[in-house]
């Protein structure tokens, strides 16, 4: 009986949230998505898988949108533990890019997941946090300033195993 109230109540959560987004989207006339240039190819993602550990990390190109998916959080082996890590319904993932310039760079997320950028097993710290454009289906965005080299993206909490993400430098 637990397990199918459970059932049930994701259900109806699920539910919500589906009505939400497509109360949201009826909103939007089609083709309109706000995007600037750098969040450019948010509507052309291609699939990316996360990884469950820091060691295998899946290579992610700055500019490029993916759609990342996610593993269980009980599976995922953070390098640093997460302020929100989620709980065991929860996804995330682990994922590396490479910095060439030094400049402001963003994650754009398509929920309100938990995003950590680390540097040598240390977590940067954000200088912005932010909405995306209307109509654009980015909920999140989040500046980092970084300096060249080599960086891990680390996403916790999130509700699906799906997310659509990119890291993109600003102007």
């Amino acid at each position: 009986m637990g397990q199918r109230l459970g059932t049930l109540v994701a259900g109806i959560c699920l539910l919500a949230a589906s009505g939400n987004a497509l109360a949201q989207n009826a909103n939007c006339p089609a083709g309109t998505n706000n995007l600037p240039p750098e969040l450019g190819t948010w509507t052309a993602r291609h699939p990316l898988t996360a990884s469950a550990s820091g060691m295998h990390a899946a290579p992610l190109e700055i500019g490029q949108a993916v759609d990342a998916q996610l593993q269980p959080t009980p599976n995922v082996r953070y390098i640093v533990r997460p302020e929100k890590p989620g709980g065991s319904v929860s996804y995330g993932g682990v994922m590396v890019f490479t910095v060439t310039r030094a400049g402001t760079y963003r994650v754009a997320l398509g929920s309100g997941a938990w995003v950590d950028v680390l540097k040598d097993r240390k977590a940067i710290v954000s200088t912005g946090h932010g909405h995306g454009p209307d109509c654009s289906g980015i909920r999140k965005m989040v500046d980092f300033p970084l300096a060249p080299g080599r960086y891990t993206l680390q996403i916790a909490a999130n509700g699906e195993a799906a997310l659509p993400l990119m890291v993109a430098r600003l102007p």
